[in-house]
C-alpha cells in the first residue's frame, strides 16, 4: 500500500512537471505568438518639426473608504466570557535593567517583582537603554497621507501583458509579525519570548524595530491610503499572558492595545487577519530557562526549537487562543494558528502538538465560540523542483523534499490521512496518529496558507540514486538530514533558477505556478499566499533614499509572481483566493536589519516611512485586474 502511494505521488508530480513544460528543447530565438503579423520591410524616414511632446501622466493611489456597514463573525466578548473561565486582569510596567528601584510586591507570584524576574533570568543579549530607547512612549496620533506622496512612479518599460482578472472576493493584503515591527519589547507588561533572546552572537539584536506598538495608527493609515483591503498581523502571546500558563493574569493593557489596533484597521476600511503564534514562544516552555540557548539549538527537524514539544504547551496554547479569540473574534474574519510551524518544530512530538493544538483551537472556534470566519495555518516550503525532470530519481527526491515539509501537517488536516512516508522513515520519534485522531484533525483548516518566497533545485545525495535518500533517512547522523536531498540554486545546465537577492530568495515565477499546481492537486483545498516578498540586493547600502525607493527588481518579483497566479487560476484551474505581500515596511529579519523586504522604507532614527515603487506597482497591478 505504501509503495502504491509513493508511486501515485510520483505519477502526480511527474504529470504536473510535464504539463508545465519545465524544459523545452528549442533552436533559435524566442517565438512571439502574440504577434499575428509583424511589420517588416524598408521603413520610410522623414523629417518633422521637433517639439517636446512626451509628458508624464500623473496618477494617484486611491485610499480605502471608511466602512458603511458592520460585519461580525462571532458574538461579542460579553457573551463569550464563560468560554474562558474565571480570569483576572492586571497591568505591569517597563523593565529597565539599570534601574535602582525594585518592586515591592515580592509576595505576589504574578506581580511586578515576578515579572521583572522573568526578564532578569532571560537576560536578553545586548539589552541596554540605548538598544531599547523609543522615539515614542504613547500611541501616536495619525496624520493623513498627503496627496503628493500618493503619485504613482514611472512605469518600468516591460510589464505584464495578460488579460486576466482576479475572481470576485480575491483577498489582497499586506503581512507583518509582532516581533519584527513592534518594538516596546519590555514595556507595558510584555514578557520575554524566544524572539527576544534568539540572537546570541555578536550581531546586534533589534529591540526597537519599527515602533509599531506606538506607531500602529500611522502604519495602518499609510496602508489604507494605498487602497489595500487586508491587513495581516500577529499578536504576541507574552503580551497577552506574560506568565504564559492557564490561570495566570491577563495583561489589560495588551488587551486594550490590540482592541484598538483591530478597531482602527476596520475604521480605515480594511479587514484584520490575526496570527496567534509567529515564532515568539514564551520562554516558560523551554524548561530550565537558564539553559534556554542550549535548548534552542537542539532541533532535529526545524532550524530552531520553538518549544512546541513541551508537555504543557498544548493546553497552554489552547488557553491563550481562547482568550484572544473571545476578545476579538467578533471583528476578525481570518485566524492563523501557527506561522511556518515546521521551522520551529524540534522533533516528532512537536509536530504532533502543533497539529493537535491547531485542531483543538479550530474545534473551539467553530463549535463553542460559533465563529463564522475562517481558520488556517501558514506553511513554509521553498518549493523543491527536480534538477532534471526527466530523471526518476530527481523527481522522487523533489517529492520526498516537498512531502516532508508539508505532509506532516497537510495530510492529516486537509486529507484526513497519515503522515507521509518521507517523514515517518526519517523521524523515529514521530507520534502515530490513530483513526480517531485523523477524524478529529481532518477539515480543521478552511484553506492552505503558504509562504512561497522562492524555489529550490533538488537531487538525491548520490546522483540518480533513490536508495541514497532512503539510506540517509535511516541514518540519524547523516549529513543531509532531515530532508536527505541535495539542495542547490542551479539547474542542470548550471544556470541560477532566477535573479538572486542578497538572501535565499530568487525570482522564480514559473516555479510558483508549478508549486500552486502541486498544492492544489495534492491537498485539494483553496490556497492563500500568506507571505511572499523579495529583498533587493544591497538596498540597505544605497546612500540616496530615492535609489532605495526605485526598487524595480522587487516590482519584477511581485508582478511576475502575480501574473503566474492568474495563469494558475485561469489556465490550470487552481483555486487561489488571496495574496499578502511581505512586508508592508522594512523590518527586523531575525538577525539584522539589512535585508529589506518592505514595500516601504523605515528610517529607524526618525521612524519616517516612505512608499517604494514596488508598493505602487503591485497595488496598480491588482486594482487593474479587478481586486477591491
Amino acid at each position: 500500500m505504501v509503495k502504491a502511494n509513493v508511486l501515485g505521488q510520483l505519477f502526480g508530480l511527474t504529470s504536473v512537471v510535464v504539463g508545465q513544460q519545465v524544459y523545452l528543447a528549442a533552436n533559435g530565438s524566442t517565438p512571439r505568438p502574440q504577434c499575428t503579423k509583424c511589420t517588416e520591410g524598408e521603413p520610410q524616414y522623414t523629417f518633422t518639426p521637433f517639439e517636446y511632446s512626451m509628458t508624464s501622466t500623473v496618477r494617484y493611489a486611491t485610499s480605502r473608504p471608511s466602512p458603511t456597514t458592520t460585519t461580525t463573525y462571532a458574538a461579542p466578548l460579553e457573551s463569550l466570557t464563560s468560554l474562558i473561565g474565571s480570569v483576572s486582569y492586571t497591568t505591569w510596567g517597563k523593565w529597565d535593567p539599570t534601574a535602582n528601584a525594585t518592586a515591592t510586591d515580592a509576595a505576589n507570584p504574578y506581580g511586578n517583582a515576578a515579572w521583572t524576574e522573568l526578564w532578569r533570568i532571560a537576560n536578553p543579549p545586548n539589552f541596554t537603554q540605548e538598544a531599547t530607547s523609543s522615539v515614542f512612549s504613547t500611541t501616536v496620533k495619525p496624520t493623513p497621507v498627503p496627496t503628493e506622496e500618493l503619485v504613482l512612479p514611472p512605469r518600468d518599460y516591460f510589464g505584464p501583458t495578460d488579460c486576466y482578472n482576479f475572481p470576485p472576493g480575491f483577498e489582497f493584503g499586506v503581512a507583518s509579525s509582532a516581533s519584527q515591527i513592534e518594538g516596546a519589547t519590555a514595556e507595558e507588561g510584555k514578557a520575554p519570548s524566544l524572539m527576544d533572546i534568539l540572537i546570541q552572537d555578536d550581531r546586534p539584536k533589534d529591540y526597537v524595530t519599527n515602533e509599531n506598538y506606538y506607531y500602529y495608527k500611522q502604519d495602518i493609515e499609510r496602508v489604507a491610503a494605498m487602497g489595500v483591503k487586508y491587513f495581516s498581523f500577529s499578536i504576541p502571546w507574552t503580551r497577552i499572558l506574560p506568565f504564559a500558563l492557564p490561570g495566570t493574569p491577563i495583561n489589560q493593557q495588551a488587551i486594550q492595545h490590540y482592541d484598538d489596533v483591530i478597531n482602527y484597521i476596520i475604521e480605515k476600511g480594511m479587514a484584520p487577519e490575526v496570527t496567534l503564534l509567529h515564532f515568539d514562544t514564551p520562554l516558560q516552555f523551554y524548561g530550565t530557562i537558564h539553559n534556554v540557548t542550549a535548548v534552542l539549538s537542539n532541533s532535529e527537524i526545524g532550524s530552531t526549537n520553538g518549544g512546541y514539544q513541551n508537555e504543557t504547551f498544548p493546553d497552554a496554547y489552547l488557553n491563550y487562543a481562547k482568550i484572544v479569540m473571545a476578545h476579538y473574534a467578533d471583528r476578525v474574519p481570518v485566524w492563523y494558528t501557527f506561522n511556518e510551524p515546521l521551522l520551529y518544530s524540534a522533533n516528532g512530538k512537536a509536530i504532533d502538538h502543533v497539529i493537535k493544538s491547531h485542531a483543538r483551537v479550530s474545534h473551539f472556534y467553530r463549535e463553542e465560540l460559533k465563529g463564522t470566519g475562517k481558520i488556517a495555518l501558514k506553511f513554509n516550503d521553498n518549493f523543491g523542483v527536480p534538477r532534471d525532470p526527466k530523471s526518476e530519481a530527481d523527481v522522487y527526491a523533489a517529492d520526498h523534499f516537498n512531502s516532508f515539509q508539508l505532509g506532516p501537517f497537510c495530510n492529516p488536516i486537509f486529507l484526513g490521512q497519515d503522515y507521509p512516508e518521507s517523514y515517518k522513515m526519517t523521524i523515529p520519534d514521530y507520534v502515530p496518529l490513530s483513526q480517531q485522531d485523523l477524524e478529529y484533525i481532518n477539515g480543521t483548516a478552511d484553506f492552505l496558507g503558504i509562504d512561497p518566497y522562492t524555489a529550490t533545485v533538488i537531487a538525491p545525495p548520490e546522483p540518480g540514486s533513490i536508495d541514497s535518500i532512503k539510506e540517509c533517512a535511516s541514518n540519524s547522523s547523516a549529513e543531509l538530514r532531515p530532508y536527505c536531498v541535495n539542495q542547490t540554486t542551479t539547474d542542470i545546465f548550471g544556470w541560477n533558477i532566477g535573479y538572486r537577492s542578497q538572501s535565499y530568495v530568487y525570482i522564480t515565477p514559473t516555479y510558483l505556478r508549478l508549486y500552486l499546481n502541486y498544492l492544489h492537486n495534492t491537498f485539494r483545498t483553496p490556497i492563500v499566499l500568506t507571505e511572499f516578498g523579495f529583498p533587493v540586493f544591497g538596498e540597505a547600502d544605497k546612500q540616496n533614499l530615492s535609489d532605495q525607493l526605485f526598487d524595480s527588481p522587487r516590482s519584477v518579483y511581485y508582478l511576475s509572481f502575480m501574473s503566474e497566479v492568474l495563469k494558475a487560476i485561469w489556465e490550470d484551474g487552481v483555486q487561489v483566493i488571496g495574496a499578502f505581500a511581505w512586508s508592508f515596511a522594512d523590518n527586523w529579519e531575525f538577525g539584522d536589519y539589512n535585508q529589506h523586504f518592505g514595500i516601504q522604507t523605515v528610517n529607524r532614527t526618525t521612524q519616517e516611512r516612505n512608499y517604494k515603487k514596488s508598493f505602487f506597482d503591485l497595488v496598480d497591478f491588482m486594482k487593474a485586474r479587478g481586486v477591491d
